[in-house]
This record gives structure tokens, C-alpha cells and sequence, in this order.
């Protein structure tokens, strides 16, 4: 397997230390907040959350994210995983919606350790975008008009979640380079990631060697596709996506500030 040097991350995104929201069980929890657009502007702190899977809080985890004040939550898993692995606690609490973006199930641990990995994960994050195109307008319509602040998930909070992060991004006008530097702020998680599936697997091997590992160049190479096949990723939201003028604008100004 070659090496993939990876661009370097933005002292903004990595040193802030507001970035990355402390859980026990938790390992991939992130605000959104502190991306600089450009036309100058900010994305509010504490307005738009991505993580890992919220079933897993419990306890002090719990009494934490409910201090946060979020109000809208959105499961970006497929349905089976919820019943398997379970939902946010009192999901009555909050304006709870499933959109599950992805729609060809693979296992990452049994994939063949001698594929391109970057590659590999870049095409399924091609599938995503056309597969899932109508839920992820729906997931974007949410976070624009739903109560916040708001957070949304996946499993791991690295692929699925990775790519709404970088089409919210994208619509709020962040740069490339923040958009790749947020993505590989995942890297940090491996290896917890990694032990947790080590602990729901017993007996089983993994056999990915770039199992949890989430290398800006993942994200390079699918937005280099989304500008292949539909002119950039803007152009991706507008016409393949749907995403309205309206959509945009109101998300621009919920998450905005000077």
C-alpha cells in the first residue's frame, strides 16, 4: 500500500480548542464553530455539531451533551443500525429525524487491505452523493430550518457525517483547505475507533489495515469527483442535491456571523 501525504492542516482548525467536545464514550465529537468563509465571515460556535453515534451517551456523557442545549438531532445511519446499536436517548426530547444517506451497505474490515484505501473510500463517498442525493437535501432543509443548535451523525462520525460536514461547509462558503483540514480531524480518533470495533467483534479479524482512518485526501478526491460529474460541489447541491436559494441563505444566516 503507497503512502498518501496528506495536506496540511490549518492552525485554525487544529489548535482551536473549542473544536473537539470531550466524551468518555463518545470519540469523535466536533463543533462546526470558528470556520472562516470566504467573504470573511465566521461559523458560530456552539450552532452545528457533528459526532459520532449519539447512542452511546450515557451517564456523565449524557448530562454533557444535554448541556450543550442542542435542539435538533439527525441519525444519519441506515435504520437496522439504530435497531442494532440504538438512537439518542429521549429522542422525544428533540426534533429527531433519520435520513439515511448511504444506500450500499459494505463492511470496511473486510475490505481487501491491497486496495488504494483513499480511493476506495472516495468512490463510496461518490455513491453517497448520487444515491442519497434526496436525503441529503432533506438533512441540509433541517439543519437550515430546524431548532437549534442542531447535530448530526453517523457511526463513527467520519464518512457518512464527514460528507454533510463538508456540503454544509460548502454551502456556507468555507474554502477547500478548511473543508479537507476539518475532514481529517477525525485522525485523532483512530485508534479508539478502531478498539471499539475490536470490542463488538470478538473472534473476528480486521482485516483493513486503514480501518477508522480519515486522511484529507479522502475528501479531496470526492470533491474532485463532485466537480468531475457536476462542475464543482456547489453546482453538485444546486442541480443534483436541489438545495435552494432560500436553503442556502437561511443556513448562511443561522450559522453566520461578522
Amino acid at each position: 500500500m503507497t503512502a498518501v501525504r496528506q495536506p496540511q492542516q490549518t492552525a485554525a482548525v487544529r489548535q482551536d480548542p473549542r473544536r473537539h467536545v470531550p466524551f468518555d464514550r463518545l470519540h469523535n465529537f466536533r463543533d462546526l464553530g470558528g470556520h472562516r468563509t470566504a467573504g470573511g465571515r465566521t461559523v458560530a460556535w456552539g450552532r452545528l455539531y457533528r459526532a459520532d453515534s449519539l447512542g452511546k451517551l450515557r451517564g456523565a456523557d449524557w448530562e454533557r451533551f444535554l448541556g450543550l442545549g442542542v435542539r435538533t438531532v439527525v441519525d444519519l445511519r441506515y435504520p437496522w443500525e439504530i435497531e442494532a446499536k440504538g438512537r439518542i436517548p429521549e429522542p422525544d426530547r428533540f426534533t429527531y429525524a433519520n435520513h439515511s444517506i448511504e444506500h450500499r451497505p459494505y463492511d470496511q474490515s473486510a475490505i481487501d487491505p491491497d486496495v488504494d484505501p483513499w480511493r476506495y473510500l472516495a468512490d463510496r463517498f461518490a455513491e453517497v452523493a448520487e444515491d442519497g442525493a434526496a436525503e441529503i437535501r432533506q438533512v441540509l432543509e433541517l439543519l437550515a430550518e430546524g431548532p437549534g443548535p442542531a447535530v448530526f451523525h453517523c457511526t463513527s462520525g467520519k464518512d457518512r457525517t464527514g460528507l454533510v460536514a463538508a456540503l454544509v461547509l460548502t454551502l456556507l462558503e468555507v474554502p477547500e483547505e478548511q473543508i479537507l483540514a476539518d475532514f481529517a480531524l477525525t485522525e485523532p480518533a483512530t485508534a479508539r475507533l478502531l478498539a471499539d470495533w475490536h470490542e463488538a467483534n470478538p473472534g473476528r479479524t480486521m482485516r483493513w489495515p486503514a480501518y477508522g482512518r480519515a486522511p484529507a485526501t479522502v475528501m479531496s478526491l470526492a470533491l474532485a469527483d463532485l466537480t468531475t460529474r457536476h462542475g464543482s460541489p456547489a453546482a453538485y447541491l444546486t442541480d443534483r442535491v436541489g438545495i435552494t436559494r432560500h436553503t442556502a441563505e437561511r443556513l448562511r444566516e443561522r450559522l453566520l456571523v461578522p
